[in-house]
């Protein structure tokens, strides 16, 4: 575990979604924060009561959080103290190329072209097959020094803002960025380790999202506990083998953000992406449940892995059969059929 550093930053989490108000409630426990939106109504009525009542209803926001709808007024906050300041980016994986561009143009006008930047999105950009660092490191090509990390592991956000206890990881090429994450959050219930290995990290949050599609829709088949210890095991030795061809650390599969957050999401009763697996396995069109409200990262990225993957020639069967349901109209218990007819191998491939 790294030590954290004994400085007092301010902390600026831009994006007032749910995963980036549980954060900035986690960071107001301890250190001045500052959560951003773009919508004013939204912020007045946040400010006004404590409470994110679209995305966390019923949970009480620390007194000492501040809120703004002015980015500028966000940066000019984080550039006041006297201590080195973090923003965490609390967007989806849609927004974040759009918001590091805004950024690339902010900071410098700031004072703040070398502040650390840390992502928590999970999954692949839907149309180019980017990971968040790649979107990062291509919207902040212009920034000279920029410095980056990602903040995974496995968390539902109501259980981070209400304060009960997880474990998560800050990765960086950058040790001091990722100290500085530890710095901020670590502390009280929740626990933030270090790691080097940002493709790593990112490749786990993203593909455990499909997988656990894929446990929801054989939980929704009445398949059984059995063929959800399958689909996890093997999912994660499909996640491991992508990452490993996309450059990542094997070891990073076996820790928070490659297991951990595989068996929460493919098993905790607050995953969407698990939803919509059990709605398809019920017998609902993916359309309509997507209409109903409910959102999955699993479902934005299947594709764009693939697309990768058959670029990599790197074979993922659940992946695949998980898109043949979602988008190419196979019957569910078809492509688990499917998954069942393929040829016995070694567990573990030698190479």
């Amino acid at each position: 575990m790294v030590a954290p550093s004994p400085c007092t930053p301010r902390v600026a989490v831009l994006g007032a979604g749910s995963w980036g108000t549980a954060l900035a409630a986690a960071a107001a426990r301890r250190h001045p924060t500052l959560l951003w939106a773009r919508d004013a109504a939204r912020v007045d009525t946040m400010a006004r009561d404590h409470e994110n009542a679209r995305y966390l209803p019923g949970v009480a926001l620390p007194p000492a959080l501040r809120f703004s709808a002015d980015i500028d007024d966000a940066l000019a906050f984080l550039h006041a103290g006297p201590e080195p300041g973090l923003i965490i980016l609390g967007v989806p994986v849609a927004g974040l190329d759009a918001l590091c561009r805004d950024l690339a143009q902010r900071l410098p006008r700031h004072g703040l072209a070398d502040v650390p930047l840390v992502w928590t999105c999970k999954g692949f950009e839907e149309d180019t097959g980017r990971l968040p660092h790649e979107i990062a490191r291509d919207a902040l090509a212009g920034l000279p020094g920029w410095r980056g990390g990602v903040l995974s592991g496995p968390s539902f956000a109501r259980e981070v803002a209400q304060g009960l206890p997880v474990a998560l990881t800050a990765a960086s090429a950058l040790p001091d960025v990722s100290n500085l994450a530890i710095t901020a959050l670590h502390g009280g219930a929740m626990r933030v380790y270090a790691s080097a290995d940002v493709v790593g990290v990112e490749v786990g949050g993203a593909l455990k999202n499909v997988i656990a599609v894929a446990c929801g829709i054989a939980d929704g088949l009445a398949l059984g506990t059995n063929a959800r210890a399958a689909l996890i095991t093997r999912g994660l030795a499909e996640i491991s083998r992508f990452g490993v061809a996309l450059g990542a650390q094997p070891e990073t599969f076996s820790g928070l953000t490659g297991l951990g957050d595989l068996v929460l999401t493919a098993t905790g009763e607050l995953s969407r992406n698990r939803r919509v697996g059990l709605e398809i396995g019920a017998g609902r069109k993916l359309a309509d449940i997507l209409a109903s409200g409910i959102t999955a990262e699993g479902v934005r990225c299947a594709r764009a892995v693939m697309q990768r993957a058959r670029a990599l020639d790197v074979e993922l069967p659940i992946t695949e059969a998980v898109c043949a349901v979602l988008f190419d109209g196979v019957a569910p218990m078809t492509a688990v059929s499917a998954l069942l007819a393929r040829e016995a191998r070694h567990e573990h491939p030698a190479g």
